[in-house]
């Protein structure tokens, strides 16, 4: 179990290969892709905190649309805030081959001052992270884990100062997975904290993404009285984050790379193993049942939970929270 990553990726790209030429499982996958409702336009998210404004060949799924792919499809635990919604290309779907989606968050950390925007050297700041993965990787040797290799940057970190927008991607190998993961990331700040758009793919789809990465950094703004210039240092509070330690996941020294990773890891790694057990549930079982599985239905089955406990070990030491508290203290 201790080499889940490796074999679900796998696995998925030959259910992929294997979906295209089955009628009936692209025909189920279909329907459940039919039950979703998306939106176009300017949508209100967090009750008027801010505003989305979806771009031509995007459409957006609410965030209660959003959490119920999140967990019920993508097996990933239910927690507070998960998503405000998710944007993906208009002719893609959340659980089509080769699809990609930005999903949407606010983390209200407070005001991040972005002082030190013009001194980083993310050359620097790429060594010190792919030192500290090293580091990681010989205790995950030691506990029979694959090992994780931060290859380099897919985009250079940019922070446009005037817009307040900072993103960047990752390009990372997970053990001997032949297709590298890409991360891609975008923080806009805002007065109390940063609205979060996060991206998972390959590396072959960096060229598509780069493509409306423009159209998806005007996506989201802040209204009047949430905006960085709106910030009052009388009764407002500062974030312990900087621009630069945004960039590197908050600690640098403190924590093993993948704890870095580690809120955005689950979303990947459990996406992968949900997407294991959701297929095992839907395409089979009952073989003489014809009928197409709508995703309500979906929604009331059991996850994968043996699968799922046993992959979530790869988050250890550090958990989440324990990771927030700790950060707090060194910043």
């Amino acid at each position: 179990m201790k080499k889940l990553l490796p074999f679900f990726l796998t696995y998925l790209l030959a259910f992929n290969v294997f979906a295209e030429n089955d009628p009936e499982v692209q025909a189920r996958i279909d329907s459940v892709e039919a039950t979703f409702k998306y939106q176009h336009g300017k949508i209100t998210l967090r009750n008027g905190l801010a505003t989305i404004t979806v771009p031509p060949g995007f459409k957006y799924l609410d965030a209660k649309q959003s959490e119920y792919v999140l967990t019920d499809l993508w097996g990933n635990p239910k927690g507070p805030d998960m998503s405000l919604g998710m944007l993906l290309p208009e002719n893609q779907g959340v659980l089509g081959d080769n699809s990609w989606v930005f999903n949407i968050q606010y983390d209200e950390i407070g005001y991040v001052k972005d002082d030190d925007a013009d001194d980083i050297n993310y050359d620097d700041l790429l060594k010190d992270l792919q030192e500290e993965t090293e580091t990681g990787n010989k205790e995950r040797t030691v506990a029979g884990y694959e090992l994780i290799s931060l290859v380099g940057w897919a985009a250079k970190p940019y922070y446009d100062a005037d817009r307040k927008i900072l993103h960047w991607a990752k390009e990372i190998k997970f053990g001997t997975v032949e297709d590298n993961t890409l991360n891609y990331n975008i923080r806009i700040l805002g007065r109390k904290g940063v609205m979060v758009l996060n991206a998972i793919g390959t590396m072959n789809q960096l060229p598509e993404i780069n493509k409306n990465i423009a159209s998806v950094l005007n996506v989201v703004e802040f209204e009047q009285g949430s905006k960085y210039a709106d910030f009052n240092p009388d009764i407002d509070e500062v974030a312990s984050w900087t621009i630069g330690s945004l960039v590197a996941g908050k600690v640098l020294a403190k924590v093993g790379f993948f704890a870095l990773l580690l809120k955005f890891w689950k979303f990947i790694a459990l996406a992968v193993v949900g997407a294991f057990g959701f297929l095992r549930r839907f395409f089979g079982g009952k073989k003489e049942e014809n009928n197409l599985v709508p995703a309500e239905e979906l929604s009331q089955e059991e996850p994968a939970e043996t699968a799922t406990a046993e992959f979530m070990s790869l988050d250890t030491p550090v958990e989440s929270e324990t990771l927030v508290e700790e950060t707090e203290k060194v910043n």
